[in-house]
């Protein structure tokens, strides 16, 4: 029977899973240093490479969002090599004792954390997600599997041979890193099917490819859809911190998930808010839609349908709504939201405890901008993505996030009476 290269690539991936299981901190902390060495010295190829693969894109028709995206530049590049040294700096998530105890009989028993297995990783444009996937993965003593588009094939190709060799050279088993180098749906449907050798798969792109890969496979998925982000200004939030918060949110970066999307403004300071607000989204260039209750206040403004508050833009628009109270602020996020991250303004602590509670999301932040839960900025280093899920992963998915558990119990000959 013939095997196909990406069931081969799936079972030398379980092997070399096997053997990352048990290798020291010291070791894989080594690898992503070696990584980060590897891939500064194919710099200069990786930017050459990835100058052609945009033109290409350009070319092809790609939006500029797009283009943005596929784009490695100076600075992308030293970010890179940062997230894979700081990774390497960060506490070892493996082999932690999370709970135990000794029985009355003498039976100690405990829970520790161990790696998941095999990981595949299915991502569109964004070649920084190579290098982030394969620090995290190596962190946490995963194996991994890559398949990035074929918008930046070669680009990919490139940082994950630079980052084998990284690997490689520091005693890390053969095939800890691996990516798949055929472009095509059909090897992405292939690895849907390697339940028998892959462990989990994460998706990073659209929509529709989080929603196919989640409906086409056995294999548990940790999925990241929409990023529905809102910032609520409760009626006692100082003037001048809720516009900071709310232009930082929304303009800092706007093609990104964790961008604001709806602000959420409380009618006792909405007179007041809404005109200064208006003044620095304009200079932004942000187009404003509002509820009617906002467009009495600025009448030039566009009005908000009901799909604009389950929209998410990733573009320089903003739904902007005047609600009464931070109850009615809490329930227009749990309705409309997508679980991602959310953001209340207020000096109230009783109000901020109330947001915290009662609001389900992955990411709740308090007088904090919603471009802060990307999981760099919570001290995790890397992260493949942000899980809208509440199994397995909740939020910022690093390297603790790529680990499942085991119970142990030692004995002395103890038997089941």
């Amino acid at each position: 029977m013939h095997t196909s290269s990406v069931e081969v690539i799936a079972k030398q991936s379980q092997i070399a899973a096997r053997q990352l299981a048990s290798s020291s901190e010291k070791l894989r902390n080594l690898a992503l240093v070696k990584m980060a060495e590897a891939l500064e010295a194919v710099k200069h190829q990786v930017l050459e490479v990835n100058a052609q693969e945009v033109w290409q894109a350009r070319q092809e028709g790609q939006s500029e969002a797009m283009v943005k995206r596929l784009t490695i530049d100076d600075k992308v590049f030293q970010y890179m090599l940062s997230r894979l040294r700081k990774v390497a700096q960060n506490p070892d998530p493996l082999n932690r004792v999370l709970e135990g105890h000794t029985n009355p009989n003498g039976l100690r028993v405990y829970k520790k954390s161990v790696p998941l297995g095999v990981i595949g990783i299915i991502y569109e444009s964004r070649p920084n997600v190579t290098s982030d996937a394969a620090a995290v993965c190596i962190k946490s003593g995963n194996a991994v599997i890559l398949r990035g588009g074929s918008e930046a094939l070669q680009t990919n190709i490139l940082l994950a041979d630079a980052m084998m060799a990284g690997t490689l050279s520091a005693g890390l088993p053969e095939n800890s890193i691996q990516i798949i180098r055929t472009p095509g749906h059909e090897a992405v449907n292939e690895l849907l099917t390697m339940d028998a050798y892959v462990d989990v798969l994460i998706p990073r792109g659209g929509k529709g490819l989080i929603k196919r890969i989640a409906e086409g496979t056995r294999i548990p998925v940790i999925k990241h859809y929409d990023g529905i982000c809102h910032l609520y200004i409760a009626e006692d939030a100082n003037p001048t911190q809720a516009i900071e918060l709310a232009i930082n949110s929304k303009c800092q970066s706007i093609q990104v998930c964790n961008a604001l999307e709806t602000l959420l403004v409380d009618r006792q300071c909405a007179d007041q808010l809404l005109p200064l607000l208006r003044s620095e989204f304009d200079a932004h260039h942000i187009e404003l839609r509002g509820c009617s209750q906002t467009q009495q206040i600025l009448p030039d403004i566009a009005a908000a349908t009901e799909e604009d508050w389950s929209t998410e833009y990733l573009a320089p628009i903003l739904s902007i709504k005047i609600v009464d109270g931070i109850d009615e602020a809490i329930a227009h996020i749990n309705h409309y939201g997508s679980k991602h991250t959310d953001s209340i303004v207020t000096q109230s602590l009783a109000m901020a405890q109330q947001f915290e509670q009662q609001v389900d999301s992955a990411s709740v932040l308090i007088n904090a901008s919603t471009r802060l839960s990307g999981g760099g900025d919570y001290g995790l280093g890397s992260v493949i993505g942000i899980s809208t899920d509440k199994l397995h992963a909740r939020g910022p998915v690093g390297p603790s996030e790529l680990t499942t558990y085991k119970w142990v119990a030692y004995g002395d000959g103890h038997l089941r009476s």
